[in-house]
């Protein structure tokens, strides 16, 4: 188990992390999620060794390794900026740490063709690194982290370099080779959808701070604050501040909407409810779907989806539906909100109840 007991970094008398308490179990996958600048990077140092925290300790399966030099820890790493030994062919850069370790010839090439072949690296392991595209150097530089059979292993947004079918692919490999491995896998992200792919547990971070960590599909579900919902959406989280006044929410003292079932409960008052993007649509998927209407403003279309940006009652929102819809600017639609999916947040951004 990796521990982080309210391990601090400060740089200049400033947080770059402020107070963190996080516990990793050995054979699971945590992401790290968040926004660029959002302590990401900043977390995976302390947790390698490269950093040494301001305050708080670092506990890896009981012992306290905070003072502890990377160079001394059984820790991988792999970064969006592929790492490789420039000189040395694909084969001998990925053989490197099992080398290092004395592990013998038959075992070295065994599990340099297997990490080479899932990788699909076969073809260019007689290469060096300056004769790869920076899609296959990355590969390599994963490929060497996985064979090194580290009790922890740091990805730093490894697959924002691939192409997009090599990516997709490998978010679909990872999560079984991760469990397979009994390592501690730390993957940093910037995107809510690859966090959802992965599955696992998921930290969210926002300005040096976590603001919520369990399994991953519970974070995104029941987020603990508006920050960490705003954290987990893209496209952008939608949301509204309003009052609840009995069983509807107001809005400006026009506009109501019905209160679902599940946010019964919430207190009369002023309220910010919230929802995804995909919960809007052009028609009615459900009785609990609510007829609003609104201003578009834009319409990005994808290919198989369309994202309409839209003011509804001054407040931008933006619908994620099926299909192509080229809407011409200032139009207005009629859309329909799903309300079983609102999540409600007391004026302090505390979640005061979770989506159905």
């Amino acid at each position: 188990m990796l521990e982080m007991r309210n391990v601090a970094k400060m740089v200049g008398g400033e947080y770059h992390i402020h107070p963190t308490r996080l516990a990793f179990d050995r054979g699971s996958l945590n992401v790290l999620l968040g926004p660029t600048l959002s302590g990401k990077t900043s977390l995976m140092r302390l947790m390698a060794g490269l950093d040494r925290p301001t305050s708080g300790s670092v506990v890896f399966d009981g012992t306290d390794v905070t003072g502890v030099a990377v160079q001394k820890r059984n820790v991988a790493m792999v970064y969006q900026q592929f790492i490789n030994y420039p000189t040395l062919t694909v084969y001998e850069n990925i053989a490197s740490p099992m080398r290092i370790a004395g592990k013998d010839a038959a075992t070295i090439d065994r599990e340099v063709r297997k990490a080479a072949e899932l990788l699909r690296l076969v073809p260019y392991l007689d290469r060096t690194p300056l004769n790869l595209s920076g899609g296959q150097q990355q590969r390599t530089a994963l490929a060497r982290a996985l064979v090194k059979n580290a009790g922890l292993v740091l990805m730093d947004e490894p697959l924002a370099n691939l192409d997009y079918k090599l990516r997709e692919e490998l978010r679909e490999e990872l999560p079984r080779i991760f469990a397979q491995s009994g390592a501690i896998f730390v993957y940093a992200t910037t995107e809510p959808s690859e966090a959802l792919l992965l599955g696992g547990n998921t930290a969210t971070l926002s300005e040096g701070r976590v603001t919520q960590f369990g399994p991953t599909i519970d974070v995104y579900r029941r987020p603990a604050d508006l920050v960490t919902a705003k954290t987990f959406a893209d496209p952008p989280l939608n949301f509204i501040d309003v009052v609840k006044t009995g069983v509807s929410f107001q809005y400006q003292g026009t506009d109501s909407l019905a209160v679902p079932t599940h946010l019964s409960d919430v207190p009369d008052g002023p309220v910010t409810i919230a929802f995804h993007p995909h919960h809007l649509g052009l028609a009615a998927q459900t009785a609990n779907s609510a007829r609003l209407k609104a201003q578009t403003q834009i319409s990005e279309i994808t290919g198989s989806e369309s994202f309409v940006h839209m003011n509804y009652n001054g407040v931008r929102w933006v619908m994620l539906a099926p299909g192509i819809h080229d809407i011409d600017p200032d139009t207005e639609i009629e859309i329909f909100l799903d309300t079983r999916h609102l999540m409600a947040f007391g004026t302090d951004g505390r979640a005061i109840a979770a989506a159905a």
